[in-house]
């Protein structure tokens, strides 16, 4: 620990988880797990006298008013009403630290989505995970949070949405569908309880024999308990499993376990109405994501990328809507071999080249860079999608736009809001339709086969 703000966090770290445990406490070794430009987590090695132990240090920005002491307190609540979680230690804020922060228990298991749907590991553990994660959310829609004022009630789930995450960015057309309807058939709520606000699979931690702590209440809220579970079931947190309930189970078994703890039954209609908003809002989030690239805000490969996942949440919402339905993605045209203006190799196979480089790369690359290096190497074969499939498709979609009588997709979204266009109905679906088939295909082809 010869870096100067590890040893500085390390001493201070010492001193609470002392004053916690009543006993002599030295931090061994501590590690930043994450490197983001926000708020930072470490993993500390600690020695106490009842042996070794490890915590998680979890601390916000300097001068910024973070989140950190309500979610503290979020987790506080849920513990005393059985909901599995991280046991807090400590918690304060300290200009020498950072900003608030917060030291808890590190809970062994798995948190990355495909290992949990997919190794022989957690087999056990998915058999019943859809009724325990049912159970689990009725337990935090009973907790009850000190100072319920500090925390943001929702009470016009569409209105927050558009200006929480619209911000002044037209909806992609797709999505403006998907806000149409749900402004339409808004369900009558008359609960309103704590909710997570990000209950999903990445943000749950899972071992060998299932559910062991809720992890990420950055987003803890007030409002319809209902939420909870149809951001649960929307298609985007299924990570390409075909079971609707977090990829996990049914949306039956998810809904009996809540029940069974709740005392009384959700309503499949009103699950079905926030399973929209959740699509909805997350292709929303997907296209203010990529403003703060696009801005040089916060640039990022990533942050580049997620823009195009837009499409995939308008896809999902025509499915919803029934406008659409799964199908196999379009074969790509042949890679023309004459050169153009611009010679040989032709613009996609220079493509091909790059991404084969970003997966085969000489050194196989772990941790952030890894990860950033696969999301590169998504983007390139994305743009060889587009140059091979491009052209005919922006010629395709101009020519449906100018039979409708607009000069874009965002005066679609407006003309969808606003109903001008509603008496060439099946015109404005058709286009949005053929337009997103075109873009999935292009984003990420793989997404038109899969189930709603």
């Amino acid at each position: 620990m010869a870096d100067e703000r590890a040893a500085l966090l390390a001493e201070r770290f010492a001193r609470d988880l002392a004053d916690a445990w009543g006993e002599r406490v030295e931090v061994t070794d501590l590690s930043r797990l994450t490197g983001g430009a926000s708020r930072e987590t470490w993993l500390l090695e600690v020695t106490r006298a009842t042996g070794r132990a490890r915590v998680i240090a979890r601390i916000e920005p300097a001068g910024e008013r973070g989140t950190l002491p309500l979610e503290t307190d979020a987790i506080r609540a849920a513990a005393e009403v059985g909901v599995p979680v991280p046991q807090v230690y400590a918690a304060g804020a300290d200009d020498a630290v950072g900003g608030a922060y917060l030291l808890s228990e590190h809970i062994a298991g798995e948190t990355i989505p495909r290992k949990i749907l997919r190794d022989e590991e957690y087999a056990a553990a998915r058999a019943g995970l859809a009724r325990s994660l049912g159970e689990t959310l009725a337990r935090i829609h009973t907790a009850r949070i000190a100072g319920p004022d500090r925390l943001t009630r929702v009470t016009d789930p569409v209105g927050d949405l558009v200006a929480q995450y619209g911000r002044g960015v037209p909806p992609a057309p797709g999505l403006a569908l998907g806000l149409r309807r749900l402004r339409e058939s808004a369900p009558a709520s008359t609960r309103t309880t704590l909710v997570h606000g990000d209950f999903r699979l990445g943000n749950l931690m899972v071992d060998a024999r299932g559910l062991a702590a809720v992890l990420d209440w950055e987003l803890v809220h007030l409002g319809d308990p209902a939420e909870d579970l149809g951001w649960l079931c929307a298609k985007v947190w299924r990570f390409g499993s075909q079971l609707p309930a977090g990829g996990v189970g049914t949306r039956e078994e998810l809904l009996e376990g809540y029940a069974a703890v709740a005392g009384w039954h959700p309503s499949a209609d009103d699950v079905a109405w926030w399973e929209l908003h959740a699509t909805v809002k997350w292709g929303l989030m997907c296209q203010l994501m990529t403003t703060t690239h696009t801005s040089g805000e916060r640039p990022s490969v990533e942050r580049a990328a997620i823009g195009r996942r837009t499409c995939e949440q308008e896809f999902d919402v025509l499915l919803l809507l029934g406008l659409d339905e799964p199908h196999p993605a379009p074969p790509l045209p042949e890679t023309p071999t004459e050169p153009d203006l611009y010679g040989w190799p032709t613009a996609a196979q220079l493509a091909d080249g790059v991404e084969h480089y970003l997966r085969t790369g000489p050194q196989p690359l772990g941790g952030a860079l890894g990860f950033e290096a696969r999301v590169a190497g998504n983007v390139v074969a994305m743009m060889r999608r587009e140059a091979l499939l491009g052209e005919a498709a922006r010629r395709a979609h101009a020519t449906r736009l100018a039979h409708l009588g607009v000069a874009g997709d965002d005066e679609l979204s407006l003309a969808i809001e606003q109903g001008t266009l509603d008496d060439r109905w099946d015109e404005v679906t058709a286009c949005v339709r053929h337009a997103v088939r075109d873009r999935v295909a292009v984003a990420n082809p793989r997404h038109l086969e899969r189930p709603r």
